[in-house]
């Protein structure tokens, strides 16, 4: 689903209404939205400013001070690569490489095909099972240049319904 085929103003509406209206819940009202697209599209943001009643601003600054948030497209899939010690450590720049590699992306960025955008992250808590990645929701630990390989050519078969 494309951000330019969400009316945004019936789907914020609803998902404000689920939250009471209420200002104060403004961070679990992003993520609703965010969840619709993997990122928050301006129209979105305004739509939320105008049905919680505040300004642009204050909703603007929430998306872009988390981390959690973004307001550039993004691939279907994020693949989070921890950064932390224990996973540069255990091998984390050779795990790095390969993943640029295998999905056609650099760290920072989105693959042309929109399937994957690749980003680094804080400890994900998994210091057992270095290094690690997530993609979405999912943890894959213990990795190395040719698991990763592995990983991103399962998503792409995964994709082409193979």
């Amino acid at each position: 689903m494309s951000a330019q085929s969400i009316d945004w103003k019936s789907e914020v509406k609803e998902i404000v209404e689920r939250h009471g209206g209420k200002p104060e819940y403004l961070l679990d009202i992003l993520h609703e939205v965010q969840a619709k697209v993997n990122y928050l599209p301006q129209e979105a943001l305004l739509e939320v400013a105008r049905e919680l009643d505040i300004p642009l601003s204050k909703v603007h600054g929430v998306a872009t001070f988390y981390s959690m948030y973004s307001i550039q497209p993004r691939g279907q899939f994020i693949i989070r690569v921890c950064e932390s010690a224990p996973c540069h450590v255990m091998g984390c720049d050779a795990v790095i490489a390969a993943l640029e590699s295998a999905a056609g992306a650099r760290m920072g960025e989105t693959t042309s095909d929109g399937l994957f955008t690749l980003e680094y992250t804080s400890c994900i808590g998994v210091c057992g099972v270095a290094p690690a990645i997530m993609i979405n929701d999912r943890v894959y630990g213990n990795l190395t240049p040719e698991s990763v390989v592995e990983i991103i050519a399962e998503y792409r078969a995964r994709e082409r319904g193979e």
